[in-house]
């Protein structure tokens, strides 16, 4: 991960400067393994978020809120025991090691000064927030409870004594000599790779930043050890000594690089980076900008995939049957398209009951409803009389024909409930925010696909509610594009006006897209943009040539009955566009 000890270094430096004597008014643990503190300093309130979560576990400055569950859970309320309105007397790192240390001053039960410690081990799947007693180190309680079941080489339970971590005999890359480094390099495994020795033997080095002291120094990340010459060597130990001058005069430089593949960031780090060529980086004076960047989309992304997968399984399982349902109704109606000849061998076998014997397989008889008068063979059941047979042929006829009739009515509304199934998988993919997912959580247990909740302890309280995308074409109109079926049905039906353009992509699932027209007419540029916008917002987010329909909104309606974010549309026109995340992200987003 990027967050090495490095990037830990510059955060406690980061953190020393502005909440270092601060008071922490507020605790919240708006997710089970993430905390957020509110604290004030010097006429300035911070937001500190500090998470154990194992995919994304970090400590930053932040700007952003979260929502707070309605019950806090019972570490939450630990902690506004022992540290709420306690001072912040000290921030340090564990040697170069990822692990972080706030002390805090407050006041006991008995109105008595006492010091607890706030340890942030960012340990990837071990990760962990342990509050402790600063004088004796004994545990008080942690985020995640680590019992002997877990872990026989350390537990983290309330009474017990607090254990560092091993350091795992790596070497401090602070304290950096010339000695060490060969002696290192020559008792390595002589395939091991170049890029794989610094971070297995140095402390707080990460593989990003190993690969960065390779393609700086110019060699190849997977060259084996035993392939360097000494000149090699010399080139690399030069270039890890000038990364660590850096980090010992905090001479650091926060960057974050784009994903060029998909939308986000691809790494970050306190150092610059150069082993990215020519991909797009974005500087900061902050280290902690960087992390709430890269980690709100990250993280963000990595919690709704977690919340969604239940709704989404179910919802395939459904979409799946549905599927089925659909294949079975077309299969029966192509079958009862041939239920006239039912009709046929019943009057033709009534017509002719003196001619049938009894047991007879089959019967051969004139056509009369044919003009050439032509023979017919009827298949007949030996066990049933010609009269039987007759009745039997009338009511199949008759089945069929109520049939074909019911599967006209049946076919459109699992074709509908197809359409719209596929709307909310592709609504949970288009989802930015946690209040979003639950939207369509909310919209489906509304529409029955979803049990309710089963009593009012266990209903969410009241969110606010979430706001479509609103971009800015490059000629000033104002687009705005539907996350959900909710967000897609306010946009069409009560925010646009009768005479703004909509568009979608044509008989796919996808969001609604409205250009406002603020002029006497809407660009072909603003309207490219859209139809672009509307592509990349739908199930066609990876195709080319995606037709997309556009209309005024006066042309737009919802059938009666119909699910929520379901329209009809008419007199539209098409345009075809390939939708590119590039073209997207220069478009202007506007924050509301």
């Amino acid at each position: 991960m990027s967050l090495d000890g490095i990037v830990s270094k510059a955060i406690v430096k980061e953190l020393n400067n502005t909440i270092l004597g601060g008071r922490i008014d507020k605790v919240y643990q708006p997710e089970k393994d993430e905390l957020l503190l509110n604290i004030y300093n010097k006429g300035n309130n911070y937001k500190l978020i500090i998470s154990s979560n194992s995919n994304n576990p970090r400590i930053h400055l932040t700007n952003k809120s979260k929502i707070n569950p309605s019950n806090p859970p019972m570490f939450c309320m630990l902690l506004r025991k022992h540290i709420a309105g306690g001072i912040i007397l000290n921030i340090e790192q564990f040697h170069m090691d990822r692990i972080l240390f706030i002390d805090i001053s407050s006041i006991d039960e008995l109105g008595l000064p006492s010091e607890k410690r706030l340890v942030v081990e960012i340990m990837g799947k071990h990760s962990n927030i342990v509050l402790i007693e600063k004088e004796d180190s004994k545990i008080i309680d942690s985020i995640k409870r680590v019992s002997r079941d877990i872990s026989r080489v350390r537990q983290i339970l309330p009474g017990l004594e607090y254990q560092y971590p091993p350091l795992q005999n790596k070497k401090d890359p602070l304290c950096l000599n010339e000695k060490d480094f060969y002696t290192l390099m020559d008792k390595s495994k002589p395939n091991t790779y170049v890029y794989k020795f610094f971070y297995t033997n140095y402390m707080g080095l990460s593989p990003l930043i190993s690969k960065e002291i390779c393609y700086v120094s110019n060699i190849d990340i997977d060259r084996p050890i035993i392939s360097l010459s000494m000149n090699e060597k010399e080139i690399l130990l030069n270039t890890f000594i000038s990364m660590m001058e850096k980090v010992q005069k905090e001479e650091y430089t926060p960057v974050l690089v784009y994903d060029q593949i998909k939308p986000g960031y691809k790494a970050f780090h306190a150092l610059d980076l150069s082993q990215f060529g020519n991909y797009k980086k974005e500087y900061s004076n902050s280290i902690s900008n960087v992390l709430d960047k890269f980690y709100l989309t990250n993280d963000t992304m990595e919690r709704l995939k977690q919340k969604s997968h239940s709704i989404k399984k179910s919802i395939e399982t459904k979409l799946e049957r549905s599927l089925n349902k659909l294949s079975k109704q077309k299969e029966e109606l192509l079958k009862s398209k041939d239920r006239e000849k039912y009709k046929i061998y019943g009057d033709l076998i009534s017509a002719n009951i003196y001619k049938i014997e009894k047991g007879a397989k089959d019967v051969s008889l004139e056509n009369f409803y044919s003009e050439n008068m032509d023979t017919i063979t009827i298949p007949l059941n030996p066990k049933y009389s010609a009269a039987e047979n007759a009745q039997r042929y009338y009511k199949k006829y008759s089945k069929l024909k109520n049939a074909h009739t019911l599967l006209l009515k049946e076919i459109p509304k699992t074709e509908e409930e197809i359409e719209y199934l596929e709307n909310v998988l592709n609504s949970i993919d288009n989802c930015t925010e946690i209040i979003e997912l639950e939207e369509i959580k909310d919209e489906l247990i509304k529409e029955g696909y979803l049990k309710p909740y089963k009593n009012n302890k266990n209903k969410k309280k009241k969110i606010p509610k979430s706001k479509p995308h609103h971009y800015i074409s490059s000629d000033g109109f104002h687009i705005y594009v539907g996350k959900n079926n909710r967000q897609n049905e306010y946009l069409t039906l009560r925010m646009a006006n009768k005479d703004d353009m909509w568009l979608h992509a044509q008989k796919i699932p996808g969001s609604h897209v409205i250009i406002r027209k603020s002029k006497e007419f809407i660009s072909d540029t603003a309207l490219e943009e859209g139809a672009l916008l509307a592509a990349y917002y739908s199930k066609a987010k990876y195709s080319t040539n995606v037709a997309v329909d556009y209309t005024e909104k006066k042309n737009v309606k919802k059938p009666k009955n119909a699910k929520t974010g379901m329209v009809i549309y008419e007199n539209f026109n098409t345009i075809i566009v390939t939708p590119e995340y590039e073209k997207i992200k220069n478009l202007k987003k506007v924050e509301d």
